[in-house]
């Protein structure tokens, strides 16, 4: 009886892997990788599980059959941990596509480990845009924004308006250094010019030093290359140190709702930043927004959030048009189907994986000006998906000039 029970035990653990991949084929799992309790944690974080879960569930819980399944983790806004999850969560656990990816060296670093085994991944979050550019892949999307988009509204808006001379305060890693050299190319083709810069550390509480740096300059503009704590940390420094009332501008050349929120409009007005998503910018969106925010605890999504939503969208609607879920056979169907949601009309995904999506310029409203909760932003001007494009895709990707 104990052989005959140990027999079966035996036979059960054999068989238990190939169960586990049986059930894996039979579902659609999504993971989230996202930064759960760090800088990027408000414009992501759990906002994008819930975004994601939206679109799911709008979708209907299935697709072409099978039960989409959705799972998040947290890369702690390290290269190492995002790219040691991915190729765990595609090796072991059946994951079919990642979503999101704070942090631009984690963004790049988890391309290649989905390139490598065929496997879609749509960024919201990264942003350098290398993504779409000399790392692109044919399995990459790059969803919502990139450091060109931001710096083709910004950059060119405060540069027209007088800003000429430029000094930069960049954070000191990839997506900060790609934001300046995106930002500071523009500033150049408006006729600006770039005076000076200094880079600070990822996470810094003291800006002293760097800001003194860039008052000393007698710039027109300081430029903030860098986002989230970095962000709201330099905007509340440089008021303290009278950059503004001394006559020079702060342009954040990536900010986002939450930043405003955090810093609050007595701080923040005035800026102008560039984004592919505001919540109350028209009827659908406004829908859409209060669905999230019942569930997000009040809170307006960011256009990251947003991002997310409309990439599982889009992505199951490809599963669904291939009646596949096949890696690359998917990401072509993506391809071959314009983006239409609350927050996109029409547009078409590039072979290199961006999506070419018109943007806006918002300036942050005074408090005077503001009629509630979330009401932070005065429209400005749009930005056509072809001013906002990234540079340099045509030439470094290597998809763009097999499409010719």
């Amino acid at each position: 009886m104990r052989k005959w029970a140990l027999a079966c035990a035996a036979v059960q653990m054999a068989l238990t892997p190939h169960l586990a991949f049986a059930q894996a084929a039979e579902e659609v799992k999504i993971g989230v990788l996202t930064d759960m309790s760090g800088p990027d944690s408000d414009m992501a974080g759990s906002g994008s599980v819930i975004a994601a879960q939206m679109a799911i569930e709008d979708a209907g819980g299935t697709v072409a059959g099978r039960k989409v399944v959705l799972i998040s983790a947290d890369h702690q806004r390290k290269a190492d941990i995002a790219n040691s999850i991915a190729a765990r969560w595609f090796d072991n656990e059946g994951v079919d596509a990642i979503l999101d990816v704070p942090l631009s060296s984690a963004g790049l670093a988890v391309q290649e480990v989905a390139r490598q085994r065929n496997k879609v991944v749509m960024f919201s979050t990264s942003a350098t845009s290398d993504l779409t550019g000399k790392a692109c892949s044919p399995t990459g999307f790059h969803w919502t924004y990139d450091t060109m988009a931001v710096a083709n509204g910004t950059a060119a808006a405060v540069t027209k308006a007088g800003g000429k001379k430029w000094f930069f305060v960049t954070a000191d890693y990839a997506f900060g250094q790609a934001l300046q050299r995106d930002a500071a190319a523009v500033v150049e083709k408006n006729g600006g010019q770039v005076i000076g810069g200094v880079r600070h550390p990822v996470a810094t509480a003291d800006f002293a030093s760097f800001l003194l740096q860039a008052q000393a300059s007698k710039a027109d503009v300081i430029g903030l290359a860098n986002s989230a704590t970095d962000f709201t940390g330099a905007v509340r420094q440089s008021n303290e140190f009278g950059l503004q009332q001394g006559g020079q501008k702060v342009a954040g050349l990536l900010a986002f709702i939450t930043d405003v929120h955090s810093l609050g409009l007595a701080v923040a007005k005035g800026t102008q930043l560039t984004e592919s998503f505001y919540w109350d910018l028209n009827d659908e969106t406004r829908e859409w927004s209060k669905r999230f925010g019942a569930r997000h605890n009040g809170r307006m999504p960011t256009m990251i959030q947003a991002g997310i939503y409309s990439a599982t969208r889009h992505y199951l609607k490809a599963i669904a048009a291939a009646n596949s879920k096949d890696g690359l056979t998917v990401a072509k169907k993506m391809k071959e189907i314009p983006v239409k949601d609350f927050m996109t009309d029409n547009a078409p995904i590039w072979p290199s994986g961006w999506v070419h999506r018109d943007f806006y310029l918002f300036e942050v409203k005074a408090p005077a000006d503001s009629k509630g909760p979330w009401d932070y932003y005065k429209f400005i001007a749009k930005i056509p998906a072809d001013d906002a494009k990234p540079a340099g895709s045509d030439d470094a990707c290597p998809l763009m000039k097999k499409a010719g």
